[in-house]
């Protein structure tokens, strides 16, 4: 018999996943001011971010992986401590490499993320475990637009250092939380058949896994395609001023978290599949419109940001769905799934920003990038596509043994 599991509170699940994204962006303002007073240059301090999120995405595989050996409480704790000790030193650093240094060890902080999804998985059915990540989205979408707000605040008051002793002692706090609240919810395998040979790399043989994986990932691609390639359409088609363009970025955000709330509430009436399928073809319709609608006549910034706002809506409808059945190929390595997840999400992030900033024209950008970002998630419905073909002939999972 399984021993009895103490899932955290919700909210537990909700700050660790919010922290992820705010320990990625809220010190951005600060980044010239960091450059001028550790007397470096500009491209070497930006490490502080491209190089975080390639360390982020190791981290994903390690801790999720770990979390199905050794439970998610230890390597929880152990990741908020780390967090709130590295956070101190870059307060402290007197060079730039010190700072960069602990900067990437902040990293661990991802595990939040990673583990709080395979926490609800741990304690929910695939079904219910959607619903439940539909509104941890909810959170993890208002991060980003915050974020910036209080770093930058902090900032012009404080100094850039203020950000990173905010981060020192909120992880403090955070580890406190998880010490009260976090209990082990890692299934018990007393009685239970071992975890597949091969552990992770067994969700790797899985086709099923694999189509759920690059439907996430080809999604998300959609966001940081249209992340790249939003500031020049702006400024280089419709002359809008860095205000207006905050303002349209965010449009997309607020489609995603408007997808994440009606995916909590449909999770329970519809299947994953259903889901996912129902937020690629929205993204894919709002893109297919405004492309079509702008190569025919002149394009407009409402018009331009108005269908994009669907990418983020169908985003927000697919993703939950996404990670719950990633997760459930194989119940006993949650955490694995969502560490795999989460770092290929990140390298295929960073592979389509690449592509996308090489590949815009200068003149007339808009339309290039409405069909990059129709072509990723055009990818991301053909991976939802496989994945109910291979439902349906019960392959996927049980052809690498991992079922």
């Amino acid at each position: 018999m399984p021993a009895a599991k103490s899932p955290p509170h919700f909210f537990t699940l909700i700050v660790l996943t919010a922290y992820a994204t705010l320990s990625l962006n809220m010190f951005l303002p600060s980044l010239p001011g960091i450059a001028a007073d550790l007397d470096a240059d500009y491209a070497t301090v930006s490490l502080a971010v491209s190089g975080y999120l390639g360390i982020t995405a190791v981290i994903q595989l390690i801790a999720g992986s770990v979390s199905d050996r050794i439970g998610r409480r230890p390597v929880l704790l152990a990741a908020t401590a780390l967090f709130a000790a590295a956070s101190l030193v870059c307060a402290l650093a007197q060079d730039v490499w010190t700072f960069l240094a602990f900067r990437m060890l902040q990293g661990g902080i991802i595990s939040g993320y990673a583990l709080s999804l395979a926490i609800v998985r741990d304690t929910s059915s695939e079904q219910r475990a959607a619903g439940l990540i539909g509104y941890i989205s909810l959170g993890m979408a208002v991060a980003p637009m915050l974020g910036p707000m209080l770093g930058g605040l902090l900032d012009s008051v404080f100094g850039w250092r203020a950000s990173f002793h905010f981060y020192a002692v909120s992880g403090l706090l955070l580890f406190a939380l998880c010490w009260a609240d976090l209990g082990e919810t890692r299934p018990a395998r007393a009685g239970e058949a071992p975890l597949p040979a091969g552990g992770a790399a067994a969700l790797l043989r899985a086709p099923l896994f694999w189509a759920y994986s690059l439907c996430g990932a080809f999604s998300t691609g959609a966001f940081y395609i249209f992340l790249t390639g939003a500031p020049l359409a702006a400024a280089a088609q419709f002359a809008m001023p860095s205000s207006a363009l905050g303002i349209c970025i965010g449009s997309i955000t607020a489609g995603f978290m408007a997808g994440s709330l009606i995916s909590a509430k449909l999770a329970p009436h519809c299947t994953p599949a259903a889901l996912m399928l129902a937020g690629r073809l929205v993204a894919c319709a709002g893109l297919a419109a405004g492309l079509a609608l702008t190569l025919a006549g002149p394009a407009s910034p409402v018009l331009f940001f108005g269908c994009t706002v669907f990418a983020g809506l169908g985003n927000g409808i697919t993703m939950p769905a996404c990670n719950a059945a990633a997760m459930s190929v194989e119940p006993r390595l949650a955490g694995s799934a969502a560490g795999i997840s989460g770092a290929l999400t990140v390298a295929a992030g960073a592979v389509l920003t690449a592509l996308t900033g090489w590949s815009l024209p200068a003149a007339n950008p808009a339309p290039a990038l409405l069909l990059l970002m129709l072509l990723a998630s055009a990818a991301g419905l053909a991976a939802v596509l496989a994945a109910v073909r291979l439902r349906r002939g019960g392959a996927g999972g049980r052809e690498a043994g991992v079922q």
